[in-house]
């Protein structure tokens, strides 16, 4: 079926997984392949050829987000994470590690669709709860970005032109180019690479500056 998308579950609550395969059953653009309480399990098995795998925030196997984060995207899955309640520091940790996007259990099946919809295409999963986590953040993978440094970013990742920052900052374009190059250093220091506009803009939204 075109555009039909493979998805796995690491997962140990069983009554959970058993609710996403019933439900899952009905869909026409998303196909279960495996599910997994483990990461070693799912990579052992069919899951690794899944496109996007949903990740647990918390496995009781003791596992870290972040590097089960790392070892699913290596195998070259996409990730969106999910959990049951929002951890700021673990989710920042594992979007910081590569996720794809985050979503807490609560939200409808129809969220849900869209978010492995958009993480398959190539693009991140946003929620209110990834926002509240990245504003709230002061931990070392967020960058520490000077006012103008976060306006230039944000008018530049909304879309605007480095020239239509530049006049909205009432500065000229070459300082606005030095704001984004400040930006793009502050960020790889980190760990989050932004050498491109896209880059940028992705950041911008893991982050909450925009929308």
């Amino acid at each position: 079926m075109a555009g039909l998308i493979d998805i796995a579950v690491v997962d140990d609550d069983r009554m959970l997984l058993e609710g996403m395969r019933s439900w899952l059953a009905g869909q026409d653009r998303l196909r279960l392949v495996a599910t997994a309480p483990t990461v070693g399990e799912l990579l052992g098995g069919p899951g690794r050829a899944a496109g996007v795998v949903l990740l647990d925030l918390m496995l009781r196997d003791g596992s870290q987000p972040e590097a089960n984060v790392r070892r699913v995207r290596e195998s070259g899955s996409r990730v969106l994470v999910i959990s049951t309640a929002a951890d700021r520091s673990r989710v920042v940790a594992a979007v910081a590690a590569g996720a794809d996007g985050y979503l807490t259990k609560d939200h409808a099946l129809e969220t849900l669709v869209e978010a492995v919809e958009t993480v398959a295409a190539g693009g991140t999963a946003h929620s209110p709860e990834l926002a509240f986590a990245w504003v709230g953040d002061t931990g070392p993978e967020r960058p520490r970005l000077a006012p103008r440094e976060r306006q230039v970013l944000r008018d530049y990742a909304s879309g605007l032109t480095l020239k239509a920052t530049a006049r909205r900052a009432g500065i000229t374009m070459n300082t606005a180019k030095h704001y984004l190059d400040q930006v793009k250093e502050k960020y790889r220091q980190v760990g989050r690479p932004a050498c491109t506009k896209i880059e940028l803009a992705r950041r911008a939204r893991e982050d909450g500056l925009t929308d």
